[in-house]
């Protein structure tokens, strides 16, 4: 595996061992963080950005690929920069998880991450970020809890998998939800095409999960929501920040970060702002989104190192050229492993359709049988590519490639794909 050439770059967060000669020319910020005895002297090299000759130039290694859909790879540059930070933040003589959330270095950290989030889905003016609490599945709740004004007003929901039919199941609970379209009969393996989808004009809005984890059905565009207000609500959990989104389409755009952008603990609500402080009378304070969003996401304390750790893959996004050259990069990552299966013979199979796959979670089985799908999985983990196993719901394979996941991840994957089936025909 080869890795990033070194060169100028000065907005690098990419971290080398330094040599003697190098170490005179480390930061202070840097050089000044006290470490134990034992612990290996980090500090910040420059290399030069992707070019586009060769975009996938990786920032080392770890010795392992980590195929699991979540909490999932970082890139190794972000933690390479966190370590360096933990001990001393900022020169404040704390760690980050020590502060205070309201002192002026968390302070300086939470406006930086929610503004370079901004910078990379160009968020409008219109829609509030918000950082909170209890994962994507507590906006199972908040969301009806917010946009519908009792439990008697309708919401439409487009059940495209697992994680889109809890949270219709949860919706039940504060509003009159009905479900738009559904691909259970189908194994969840398809989407919509959008005039199937039969929504309510009295619903308060329509809600979809732009990408299935468990199924690996993926929304390459996105429904025209026909209820009065045009509310369109996203469960993007799964490929938040994996490529452009024209944010202005939609009324709640939420994720969980543990996927592609940070560390579990973390959830990202993008709220337009007019649908804010509608909510009903029984709202718990915690899922009302006018209290996080008067209190700029401290009303209480914040997962403030998961908030941090945000900030800096944002950092790294944007360093990469933002969401387009992202979005490339994933495209290339996910053609590969999916031309693998489909130049396998069957020995392979993907169940979705080809044009809703995944670029985050390819899901295949074996046509030989669940036994070789252990075999393969426990195979594959002895060559350092883990976490290869389907979701306990479905079975089979599942290889999620996030941002983070290097392209060596997949050209290995793929390689060893090709080997077991030659040595199991």
């Amino acid at each position: 595996m080869a890795t990033a050439a070194a060169a100028a770059s000065p907005h690098s967060m990419l971290l080398h061992r330094p040599s003697p000669a190098a170490s005179k020319a480390v930061p202070a910020a840097v050089s000044s963080i006290r470490v134990p005895a034992r612990a290996a002297r980090i500090s910040c090299a420059a290399v030069a950005a992707p070019s586009a000759s060769a975009p996938f130039a990786v920032a080392g290694e770890r010795g392992v690929y980590n195929f699991a859909a979540g909490p999932a790879t970082l890139p190794l540059a972000v933690i390479q920069k966190a370590q360096a930070e933990l001990v001393d933040y900022g020169g404040s003589g704390m760690s980050i998880m020590e502060m205070s959330h309201r002192g002026k270095h968390f302070d300086a950290a939470i406006k930086k991450a929610e503004a370079d989030l901004r910078a990379l889905l160009a968020v409008p003016d219109t829609h509030e970020v918000l950082f909170l609490q209890g994962g994507a599945s507590t906006q199972f709740s908040a969301v009806p809890l917010n946009l519908c004004g009792s439990p008697s007003d309708p919401a439409d929901y487009v059940v495209s998998g697992s994680w889109s039919d809890k949270a219709f199941k949860e919706a039940k609970k504060f509003s009159a939800a009905s479900v738009a379209w559904s691909g259970k009969d189908g194994k969840y393996t398809a989407l919509p095409p959008f005039d199937s989808i039969s929504q309510n004009p009295d619903a308060a809005f329509l809600h979809i999960c732009s990408n299935e984890t468990i199924h690996g059905v993926e929304f390459k565009d996105y429904p025209e929501a026909k209820n009065k207000a045009g509310i369109l609500v996203a469960d993007m959990s799964s490929n938040f920040c994996s490529k452009p989104v024209d944010v202005s389409r939609f009324g709640i755009i939420y994720a969980g970060a543990q996927k592609n952008v940070g560390p579990a603990g973390v959830t990202v609500a993008i709220v337009r702002k007019d649908l804010i402080g509608k909510a009903q009378a029984n709202t718990p304070v915690m899922l009302d989104y006018k209290i996080h969003a008067d209190n700029g996401s401290l009303y209480n304390t914040p997962p403030c190192f998961a908030i941090y750790m945000c900030g800096l893959v944002f950092q790294d996004l944007l360093e990469q050229g933002g969401l387009a050259e992202v979005e490339k990069k994933n495209q290339h990552k996910a053609g590969i492993l999916y031309d693998a299966i489909d130049a396998s013979g069957g020995y392979f199979i993907c169940p979705v359709e080809k044009s809703v796959r995944s670029l985050m979670n390819v899901p295949f089985t074996l046509a030989k049988g669940a036994d070789f799908e252990k075999q393969f999985i426990a195979e594959a983990a002895k060559e350092n590519m883990l976490e290869l196993k389907g979701h306990r719901s479905v079975g089979g394979v599942r290889a999620s490639i996030y941002n983070a996941m290097p392209l060596s991840g997949v050209e290995k994957l793929v390689a060893f794909m090709k080997d077991f089936q030659a040595r199991n025909p």
